[in-house]
């Protein structure tokens, strides 16, 4: 497809509420937007590890009238070790935009919590975030954790305000330790496992379900 076709593509694209959820959900997770024309137009740029082949196969089934390509591999070296990871880019579009200005700091480019993630986050979104980005504390444990761990504390407890005003949901702020920097990350404790479920569940992807699947307490061993 030549530039004056993919032209023609981009101006029939309107993102939809439907693809707006996706959105959101992404950049709450491993989502990036990426600007070549200096915040004229943007693309989303979503890269997982190939054994989270399934869910961005998923995510791309959702945004694909966003993008000419679909997912495909990529292998890298890091320090020594081959690693392959799988993603693709929507086209580059101005429908985007808004979405960079709420999700990015314009003067440090640095990614944040848009200050209307109350308006923004849905039960899908979430559950888009939590695929992404969130695992059970333990095998041993009800809780989970929304790993927050790329955004400052400020922006964590506009997610744990959105969270318990949108869901009722109750969570802590967990400090972690991460290449000697402080960084924080969400925590659902145990008794809101069933809230928790009942919102994110209809939305979670059969090869997801894993995260959030538990063992039992261990049994004694037999005499």
């Amino acid at each position: 497809m030549n530039s004056r076709e993919i032209k023609e593509v981009k101006k029939k694209i309107r993102i939809k509420k439907k693809l707006k959820e996706v959105i959101v959900g992404v950049l709450l997770g491993d989502g990036t937007l990426e600007s070549q024309d200096k915040g004229k137009t943007y693309r989303l740029k979503i890269e997982h590890s190939l054994k989270q082949k399934d869910y961005v196969d998923w995510l791309y089934s959702h945004l694909k009238e966003l993008s000419l390509s679909p997912p495909k591999k990529k292998v890298r070296k890091d320090r020594g070790k081959e690693r392959i990871s799988y993603g693709f880019s929507t086209l580059s579009l101005g429908g985007l935009r808004f979405f960079a200005h709420q999700f990015y700091d314009r003067k440090t480019g640095e990614k944040v919590v848009p200050k209307i993630i109350k308006k923004l986050l849905t039960p899908k979104a979430l559950a888009i975030w939590f695929m992404d980005d969130g695992s059970i504390k333990s095998r041993r444990h009800k809780g989970f954790i929304l790993h927050t761990l790329g955004f400052k504390k400020r922006d964590v407890k506009k997610l744990q305000e959105a969270l318990k005003e949108k869901f009722g949901l109750e969570t802590r702020i967990h400090r972690q330790k991460k290449y000697k920097k402080t960084k924080w990350r969400l925590y659902i404790p145990g008794r809101e496992r069933e809230k928790f479920l009942k919102i994110i569940k209809p939305y979670l992807i059969p090869q997801m379900l894993y995260k959030i699947k538990r063992k039992g307490p261990t049994s004694l061993p037999k005499r």
